[in-house]
Parts: structure tokens; sequence; C-alpha cells
């Protein structure tokens, strides 16, 4: 009898660390945290057995295959569409992990068959990876973290002169501050996620149809945050609905060309993978 309980307990225990590993970080006072990016794959299985050999969870809510890594999600397809063209030369340039020791965890990816391509300058902290389909994420590294790899940031490309109306309207939107890294604009405070500006000699193509088609964010509360953006005035690209997969969702444009998706999530299902 005592062997059966702890066996329940051990599978319990078990399950309520799955489920909170499947969790996106802790939502900010504005009820926002980062949610996903949302692929256009031409080949599904091949982003999906990369971001596996990465370290990311294969979920399938409503039957569509999504990955998990601590501080977002990465949704593969959307519905019977295909992109066109990678993120460079688009409003996200890029996107990053963080991992625990770079040179150790590229080494098992590419014993899994992933291509790593090297860091800037031969920097040994830093390497790119790239989807099949050109999605560029970078990686670099933090050895005090205690996880093999997170989230990290989302690098978007601008013009000069809109990287601080930017910077404003990302902070004020999403509850984040505006701040610096290395001599050049953040927003911090949306949880999983940092965001970073580059400056682009030109105006970037805007993300919809392209490979990475848009990033979304997680809300606590769907209707009082679509309040308060409308309230702000902005948009919505289409009305309020809700899916099979049992999340609320509607979608915005910034002001730069980057479609997001505004989510609140239903339930994910058991880990496939």
């Amino acid at each position: 009898m005592k062997k059966s309980l702890f066996a329940a307990f051990l599978l319990a225990s078990a399950l309520t660390v799955t489920a909170a590993a499947a969790q996106p970080a802790a939502y900010n006072e504005t009820g926002v945290t980062m949610g996903h990016w949302h692929l256009i794959s031409k080949d599904i299985e091949a982003n999906k057995k990369l971001f596996v050999a990465m370290g990311g969870k294969l979920y399938m809510p409503g039957g569509n295959p999504l990955m998990m890594f601590p501080g977002t999600y990465i949704n593969l397809n959307l519905g019977m569409e295909t992109g066109e063209g990678g993120t460079q030369g688009t409003v996200v340039n890029h996107v990053g992990f963080i991992v625990d020791d770079v040179q150790k965890r590229t080494a098992e990816w590419k014993a899994k068959g992933v291509k790593v391509l090297p860091g800037n300058d031969g920097r040994k902290d830093q390497a790119y990876v790239e989807t099949p389909d050109g999605v560029r994420m970078e990686i670099l590294e933090d050895k005090t973290q205690t996880v093999p790899i997170r989230n990290e940031h989302i690098h978007f490309s601008l013009t000069e002169a809109d990287i601080p109306k930017a910077q404003a309207w990302y902070a004020k939107t999403f509850g984040g501050k505006a701040g610096m890294r290395n001599g050049q604009p953040v927003v911090d405070g949306i949880p999983g996620v940092q965001i970073r500006f580059n400056k682009a000699d030109k105006a970037q193509a805007a993300t919809r149809h392209h490979i990475l088609d848009h990033i979304g964010f997680d809300v606590k509360d769907h209707a009082a945050f679509v309040k308060k953006i409308q309230a702000e005035g902005i948009k919505l690209d289409e009305p309020v609905r809700g899916n099979p997969s049992g999340n609320t969702i509607t979608y915005i444009t910034d002001p730069w060309g980057t479609r997001i998706e505004i989510i609140q999530r239903g339930a994910l299902g058991p880990q496939v993978q």
C-alpha cells in the first residue's frame, strides 16, 4: 500500500513539474508575458527535428505542432499557408536563445545534425542557427543559468529615426520598461523576453507571409488587454475569436510591420516528445 501511494506521489509530482515547465513566464503588471513565434514552415518535420535537437519539447494542441522552450513557444504551421523568405530583411531580423555553455550545447546539437554557424569575430560565447527555411537564431551564453536553454530576445531591425518610437511603443503597449544594453536601446519588463533594436539603412519588410509570420504575447485577461490597447488607439486586425485549442486570440500590427498575436492560451495537453 505504501509503495502504491509513493508511486502515485511520484507520478503526480512528475505531472506537476511537466505542467509547470510548459507554462510561460509569470505575467507582468499589465498582464503580459512572452508567448510565441509563429512560423509558416515549408518543412514542418525538419523544423520539428531541429527544435527537439536544441532541447525543445513537443506538444500538439488542437493537432498542431508546438515547441516549448523556457520563455517561449514556437508554432510550426498556420493552417494551409506557406511563407516566403527568412527573417533577415524583415522587421524581425532574428530571435535569440541563451544557453549555459555555447560550446558544449552547440557540440551536442551538431552531433544531432544541427548546422551551427560561428559567432561574430570568432566569439566563443556566441553562435547562430538557422532553420531550414531561414529563421535566424542568435545563441548567447549565461553560465549562471540553471537550464540548458531558454528564450532570450527578439531583435528588431528599424531605421534610426524609428527606433526610439518603437522602443516607446513596445514599452507602453506591453507594460515594459525602456532601457539600454551595451549602448543599444532595449525594452525590459516583458517576462520571458527582451526586445532589442538594431539600426537598418532602410525600412524592412513586414513579417506577414514570411516564414516568421508573427510573434505573439500571452495575456492574462484577453478582454481587459484588448480594451486597454483599443483605448490607446491600436486597431485590431481582426475580431476576437476562439479556436479549437481553447485559445482566445486576435491580431494587431505594429507601426513598422510586425504582425503580433494577442492570445489567452488554453491547455496544451500532454507532451509528445
